[in-house]
């Protein structure tokens, strides 16, 4: 997942689905100050202090915690068919949370992490405070209740396996559900029934467009053809006829060695369109120019190859070729940067 998708995740489903429980003890925070008049640079700017300090303090905890994820993956190092449970099991999350906030049935209740009483209990008891750091520490406490989508990501966040990804992952997230907490967190204790229905049905709908976008990375990295880029191509072929051959004969020559780029819209090879011969050994050169996140590890889902290449690094990967003829895959580990090796 690139950070692109991860701001517009905590932007549209992260914002809305933790309005209700973190926007409601802001606006309690606020009121109580406005209440008691307590301080003077709350006088001056009114209610814009006590909303940046609690964003900027939520914003630093989530991002600490994404630190202490990704390097909680990086330690038990995991393997490619970790990965593959691990993302699967994140997109069950993310339906089960989506379903929760449709109520659908009761059972999806339980998608829903519950923190121990006492924890909510002080969380809410911190909005009540009348000093003007009350809701820096109240953001910053609101790491012990996170939303439905804020869980899931903190998924994705182990999953990545890289403290600077865990961290960056958190960051953006949280980056992304801030604008929604500021105009919106004044009205949090006010919205009516039917208005807050709405916002559930909305971000039930971004959680599950992203649980989709997850579950066919997950599809490809698990070596599976039937995924929506697949399909796609298959009804493409069907209506332009095009034909199958057509890519891997446009060079006869089958070379032993070739180079992959990494880059920011994910990978390119040298030469542009690589053959190898069934069964012969090869080698890859693996350069990053540039290319974060996911698309940092290279993955080869059918030799279960993997490496994992910092930007402005470059690395080797030496295989032998599979014996049967026919595309060969190569992707981010997250499934979303793909690329194709033919073997002929």
């Amino acid at each position: 997942m690139d950070i692109i998708s991860i701001f517009i995740t905590g932007l549209f489903a992260g914002g809305l689905t933790c309005l209700a429980v973190q926007g409601g003890l802001l606006a309690t925070s606020v009121a109580q100050q406005e209440e008691n008049k307590l301080e003077e640079e709350a006088r001056r700017f009114g209610h814009l202090l006590p909303i940046v300090s609690f964003l900027a303090a939520r914003l630093i905890a989530y991002t600490l915690l994404g630190l202490l994820l990704g390097s909680l993956g990086s330690v038990f190092q995991l393997s490619l068919s970790a990965r593959i449970f691990l993302q699967f099991a994140a997109v069950v999350f993310m339906v089960g949370t989506a379903l929760n906030l449709l109520q659908v049935h009761p059972v999806f209740r339980y998608f829903v992490i519950q923190p121990p009483k006492f924890l909510t209990r002080l969380v809410r008891n911190q909005s009540k405070s009348k000093a003007v750091f009350g809701p820096a520490l109240l953001g910053a406490m609101t790491v012990l209740i996170p939303c439905g989508a804020t869980q899931a990501m903190m998924a994705y966040a182990i999953s990545t396996g890289s403290a600077l990804a865990g961290a960056t992952t958190m960051f953006v997230f949280m980056l992304g559900t801030s604008p929604l907490f500021f105009l919106l967190g004044y009205a949090a204790r006010k919205l009516g029934g039917s208005l807050s229905g709405t916002f559930n049905r909305i971000a039930a709908g971004a959680i599950i467009l992203v649980a989709v976008y997850n579950f066919n990375g997950a599809l490809a990295l698990s070596g599976s053809s039937f995924t929506l880029d697949g399909i796609l191509t298959g009804i493409n072929c069907t209506i332009s006829f095009c034909d199958e051959g057509r890519v891997a004969g446009a060079t006869t020559m089958a070379v032993k060695e070739a180079t992959i780029f990494i880059t920011r819209n994910g990978y390119s090879t040298d030469p542009g369109i690589v053959n190898i011969k069934a069964g012969s050994k090869v080698k890859f050169t693996v350069v990053n120019q540039g290319g974060g996140g996911c698309a940092q590890s290279l993955t080869i889902p059918k030799l279960g190859l993997q490496r994992v290449v910092p930007i402005g690094q470059s690395d080797t990967i030496e295989f032998t070729a599979p014996t049967t003829p026919g595309p060969l895959a190569f992707m981010c580990s997250m499934g979303m940067f793909k690329g194709n090796i033919n073997v002929i």
